[in-house]
């Protein structure tokens, strides 16, 4: 009795640790002084190397063309070093282990990285709803969906994974938009086709015309543009925010049928669009959709190299065919940058099916983008590895992804996605849209 006594107040302190470590953080005071308007940490990391975030980039950073060409803030620098298979060993504290084994497989690869800017800010009636969503929204259904969003960060001061997780799920891309992207899937050769898309989306605070009670994230369209034999075809995806309550809802329009049909696999792991195996339905922007297939778990935050103001890789000075290179992406225009990333893992339940038993995400503390995960198979080994490449719209103050890749550690093969170095023109942000702009009849229409 007298030595379970001694052990009570250790007991009581670890009791009240993990109590502290779970506990909701509802600190509107925090926001603008230790913490920014996204929620990130505004302070520098301990030796400088990430800076302090001081307000994101300007509008006015650089030159934007008509054909949408955003000059780099800076071209004018140069790497710090390159991680290559040579010296990769001295940073593995800062990459994760699928970067660490793009080395092994592809002694070519490199990862020059260079000085560290924090350009991401979302616009100001967003970072009021994110303030004022502390508190007031809720995780329901286990954490599978909301309760009392609209729009905005759901949660500014996350203490759990799937809270991280809806983040990303819910983050600032302009709220709605219309713009044209790029695919490929490169064999371990370097063959690839390249299919274009005209993509056409829109979160639920930009549909004029929806209820507040609609259990609805986003619409989103996309119709392929080139080559021949794919043109037409549309996808329309109905995004619910609560998919325990209701699953995701998808159609397709095959012109050689001439007629749409409802699309139930376009989710979990079956094979992204285009993508033949390479990309699945839920990898695409790092994780979309249901997270209900796995068990979530926080395991904290990390300082890692991502690719990060990434303007050069963009340039429409560089064709699709500069960037496809066997193996990877042609490294001379990436750009890497040390961040703080949120860590989450993702376990697959056991009574379900994926074809990843394992995936752990590396999400921007700034911009709420997967900017890396590491995906494993059922034996446990690793096998794929995620990278977006971000940047800022610093006209328009939207961060996109510029170039997302799925890389095959096994066969060598990857897929590529949100490439624009070959588009014309700029796109739209913003605008209103209305639900007859996401209906079957629509995507029917715009298919013929």
């Amino acid at each position: 009795m007298k030595n379970a006594m001694k052990k009570l107040p250790l007991a009581l302190a670890m009791f009240a640790a993990c109590t502290l470590a779970h506990a909701k953080q509802n600190d509107p005071g925090l926001i603008g002084t230790k913490l920014t308007p996204m929620g990130s940490e505004m302070a520098a990391n301990a030796d400088g190397s990430i800076p302090a975030w001081t307000g994101g980039i300007a509008a006015n950073a650089g030159v934007v063309s008509a054909s949408g060409d955003y000059a780099d803030p800076f071209a004018a620098e140069r790497p710090l070093y390159i991680v290559t298979k040579d010296n990769v060993g001295q940073y593995k504290n800062v990459l994760t282990p699928g970067q660490v084994a793009m080395f092994a497989r592809f002694p070519d690869y490199r990862m020059p990285v260079y000085p560290s800017h924090r350009t991401a800010s979302i616009p100001k009636t967003d970072q009021d709803e994110a303030k004022a969503n502390l508190g007031k929204v809720e995780l329901v259904d286990m954490g599978y969906g909301l309760k009392n969003y609209n729009f905005g960060i759901p949660f500014p001061q996350p203490t759990e994974a799937s809270e991280v997780l809806w983040n990303h799920l819910t983050r600032y891309r302009g709220g709605s938009f219309v713009r044209e992207i790029a695919s490929a899937t490169v064999q371990d050769q370097g063959q690839s086709t390249v299919v274009t898309y005209n993509q056409v989306g829109a979160f639920r605070d930009r549909i004029k015309d929806l209820s507040p009670e609609d259990n609805l994230l986003y619409f989103y369209r996309a119709q392929t543009l080139t080559p021949s034999r794919y043109a037409g075809e549309v996808t329309l995806i109905h995004e619910p925010m609560n998919q325990v309550a209701e699953a995701r809802a998808a159609w397709q329009y095959i012109p050689g049928q001439r007629r749409v049909r409802r699309a139930p696999t376009v989710s979990y792991d079956s094979s992204a669009r285009y993508s033949f195996g390479q990309i699945t339905s839920d990898g695409s922007d790092g994780f979309n959709g249901a997270p209900d297939r796995y068990n979530w778990k926080l395991i904290g935050k990390q300082e890692l190299l991502v690719g990060y103001n990434a303007y050069k890789l963009n340039s429409k000075a560089l064709k699709y065919a500069d960037l496809l290179k066997p193996g990877h992406l042609n490294t001379e225009p990436l750009r890497y940058e040390k961040h703080r990333v949120w860590v989450i893992e993702a376990t697959l339940k056991p009574d379900t099916r994926h074809v990843y038993a394992k995936r752990r995400f590396y999400i921007d503390e700034d911009s709420w983008q997967i900017l890396a995960s590491d995906m494993y198979d059922s034996r446990g080994e690793l096998w794929r590895l995620f990278e977006a490449h971000y940047a800022m719209l610093y006209d328009v103050e939207v961060p996109i992804t510029v170039a997302e890749t799925t890389y095959d550690l096994i066969s060598g093969r990857y897929g590529v996605s949100q490439m624009t170095n070959e588009v014309s023109h700029k796109f739209e942000y913003g605008m209103p849209m209305v639900k007859a702009d996401f209906t079957p009849a629509e995507i029917r229409r715009l298919g013929k």
